[in-house]
Order: C-alpha cells, then structure tokens, then sequence
C-alpha cells in the first residue's frame, strides 16, 4: 500500500519513516524504522499511552490497550476505535477513549415486596335493592347515567368522612377506614358514611321516579391484612372482609347493619338519629 510521509535521520544509525494510515484518530498507528541492514522493521503505536509495540501484537505491552480488534463475526481484525468491520459490516464492541472509562453496568433495580401488616380497620359494604328491576325497565344509556350518579354519590361521602374506595363490584361499593391513616372514630366515619349513602340513593330514586330503589348497606371493625403497598384494590383482605359482605346481604332495603365492636364505637354519636341495626359477629 502506498504511503505517504517523510525521512528524518537521527543522531543513532537509523533513519525512520513516519506515515500515516488512514486519519489517525483513535487508531494504532504502525511506524517503521531502518534496520542496520537495510531492512524495514514494522511497529504498532497504542492510541492510548503512545508506546510502541511489535507488528502483529494485539495488547499494548505498556497498558493493556487493544492494538487490534477481531470481529465476531468473520475474524478479521480491525483498527481500535472502529465501530464496524470493514469486512463484513458487522458491529465492533469500541474501546472507550482515553482518559474515560465505560459507564458501570446498572442493576436492575429490585422490585420492593409488598408490606403487609394487621390492622384495625373498619370495612363498608353497600349496593343497591331493586336496581335489577329498574334497569330491565329503563333505556340502558338512562341505566349508565344512573349508575354512574350512583357510584359519584358513594366515591365523595366515603371521601368525605375520611375513607378510601376500595371498589366498586356491579352495583356493590367497598370502602376501608383505618388505612393509610388511622383515625380514633375510624368506626363512626363508616357507619356515619352508610347512614348518608342510604339516604341518598332514596333520594336519588324519588328524583327519577323510582321509588322503589334502596340501598343497604353493613360495616364491621377488626382486624384485618392490610397491604400498605396498595391503591385501591386490594389493600385489606380476611375474614373482616367477607363477614362485612354477609352482613350487607341481609341488612333490609334502605339500612345499615354494623357489628358489635362498630356498635360499641360509633352508638354515642349516632344516638340522637335511628341508630343502625347491630349483628353479632364484629
């Protein structure tokens, strides 16, 4: 390959030709000195501390630099600093450049497990009594709009009175007192919130003309799995949460059931209304 460059004479026996292969920067550049006798000896210099090293070397004898990269691909070796094989195409894995040093691989950061603890915490069921009936009977867009006045209804009183909606299943609603926060009337919140739900859903049936909608309603206190990692959904699981559903089941049309551990909590301040009516377990 033809080069380009020129002669210089020092003060040892050898005169040495430098030239340049390609632009230079990044890469090994091969320097050749004269021999005593005549001939060529060829060297590769590291991109990186400058030192010499014999052709055909693939370290740098000085600093570990590679003086050539193989290709995975076909094998041919390339110039440091090259991102692609001049053979074939293929990506090279590039030295980083002197003076820096390649960004530390990051670990993946490690997906936190769900805390859960026990809590006392007081469960709110509540859906709606004749809503099957009127919706067989209705134009399903006036069912939606129903149901959605419903569930904008239940979401801001239990809001109101510091609870959480836990979810809405159909026509039903869950909602939890005592988690994130916990609250010493935690208990009356709830019941407090059930008496105002079943109130308005009347309401809201005498407004459309139908007045035989109700809603009923049943909460519990106790202790209960709360998942401190959790919104919404999923936040309190046990048998509090089932035996609050039971006792919603068979609280009647426009009324509240509660258990006693939510009676004993909650009757001092409900005392002056109709008080909600108590069932055993809790």
């Amino acid at each position: 390959m033809p080069t380009e460059g020129v002669w210089a004479r020092g003060p040892g026996p050898e005169a040495v030709l430098r030239c340049c292969l390609g632009s230079g920067r990044g890469f090994s550049s091969p320097s050749q000195s004269l021999r005593a006798d005549g001939t060529l000896r060829r060297k590769m210099i590291c991109p990186r501390c400058s030192a010499e090293s014999p052709s055909g070397q693939k370290f740098c004898g000085e600093c570990g630099t590679a003086l050539a990269l193989a290709c995975p691909s076909c094998g041919t070796p390339s110039p440091p600093g090259q991102k692609f094989c001049g053979e074939c195409g293929h990506a090279l894995a590039v030295a980083p450049k002197p003076g820096t040093s390649a960004p530390p691989a990051q670990e993946p950061a490690p997906h936190p497990a769900p805390t859960a603890e026990r809590r006392l915490v007081s469960v709110l069921f509540a859906d709606l009594v004749g809503f099957t009936t009127l919706s067989e009977s209705r134009d399903s867009e006036e069912v939606r709009e129903l149901l959605a006045r419903y569930f904008d209804t239940s979401r801001s009183l239990i809001e109101r009175y510091g609870g959480l909606v836990e979810k809405f299943i159909g026509d039903a609603v869950m909602a939890v007192w005592g988690t994130p926060v916990a609250n010493e009337d935690d208990a009356e919140r709830a019941v407090r919130a059930a008496l105002d739900l079943v109130d308005a859903v009347s309401a809201l049936g005498q407004e459309i003309g139908a007045p035989g909608l109700k809603a009923r309603a049943g909460v519990l206190t106790g202790e209960a799995a709360v998942n401190l990692g959790a919104a919404g959904q999923g936040m309190v699981a046990g048998d509090l949460v089932n035996t609050a559903s039971r006792i919603q089941s068979v609280a009647e049309p426009g009324s509240v059931f509660v258990g006693e551990t939510t009676r004993r909590s909650a009757e001092a301040a409900v005392a002056s209304g109709d008080p909600p009516r108590t069932a055993r377990p809790g």
